[in-house]
């Protein structure tokens, strides 16, 4: 008796060094249970140290990639992760439409860790403008700010959730990795269906492995969602599953910069 698949999209752009991007969101897809396949959207020269530079795929390329997969694949779940130009954000959005994709989970890739902004003025309004189509978004502190227009602190952090999904009619995981260090990390869902949020809480690790994370919690939680669970569920599976990727990970070493959780750490 023939069995489906668990299939989830990734279109992101391609990481050299393997710790985050297309990389990283398919040995999360992977580890949790989910198949993978993949539309690149730019090719990064990087490593654990940086990355040094970033040639975009052209946006006719692009389409076709879409078209390949979606004309002969049907997807429980897709995941976005940067898309670095205005272009790029239209040519993604309207083929998405075209198909009827649903299950859509967006990592609103947009300011670099040193605070640096990776993608133009006129693509952030591209993509504000792509939000309302897609199932939950995943920004973290920095990028919600951007978002939303004013300051996150841990007290408003909640309210912030909430302004942000009724801004974008969408749902909204705030990631809460870039707050004042405690013992504990503290994210927000606020589910736009269902107006209710929710407080998750896990247990902060002391490690410079993070490079990725963001990649491979929103393609966890788009493999968890293919899987057949709930927006929260999903959430909830996916929020855990990082943890213990980065718990996993927090002593091993690669390279000499900012190493990748252990995505197979639960073998």
């Amino acid at each position: 008796m023939s069995t489906p698949y668990h299939t989830v999209l990734t279109i992101a752009g391609s990481d050299s060094g393997g710790c985050a991007g297309i990389q990283a969101d398919i040995k999360s897809i992977s580890a949790n249970g989910g198949y993978a396949a993949s539309v690149i959207t730019a090719t990064t020269a990087q490593n654990t140290q940086g990355v040094t530079d970033i040639h975009p795929i052209p946006v006719a390329h692009i389409i076709k990639q879409l078209e390949a997969v979606f004309d002969d694949i049907e997807f429980d779940a897709v995941k976005i992760g940067m898309l670095h130009s205005s272009e790029v954000i239209e040519a993604v959005q309207s083929t998405l439409v075209r198909y009827k994709i649903i299950n859509i989970v967006l990592d609103p890739v947009m300011i670099a860790t040193s605070g640096d902004k990776l993608i133009t003025d006129d693509a952030v309004e591209s993509l504000k403008a792509f939000l309302p189509y897609v199932m939950l978004i995943t920004p973290n502190i920095p990028e919600a700010e951007l978002l939303i227009g004013h300051t996150i602190n841990l007290d408003n952090m909640e309210a912030s959730a909430k302004a942000l999904g009724e801004k974008y009619r969408t749902s909204v995981l705030l990631k809460g990795g870039h707050l004042e260090a405690s013992e504990e990390m503290t994210d927000i869902l606020y589910n736009f269906e269902s107006k209710q949020s929710t407080t998750i809480h896990n247990k902060a690790i002391d490690t410079i492995n993070t490079h990725g994370t963001g990649c491979s919690l929103s393609s966890s939680i788009a493999t968890y969602i293919s899987l057949g669970f709930g927006l929260e569920d999903a959430t909830f599976k996916g929020c855990s599953y990082l943890n213990l990727a980065i718990e996993k990970g927090k002593d091993k070493v690669l390279g000499k910069g900012h190493g990748p959780v252990n995505h197979f750490g639960l073998a």
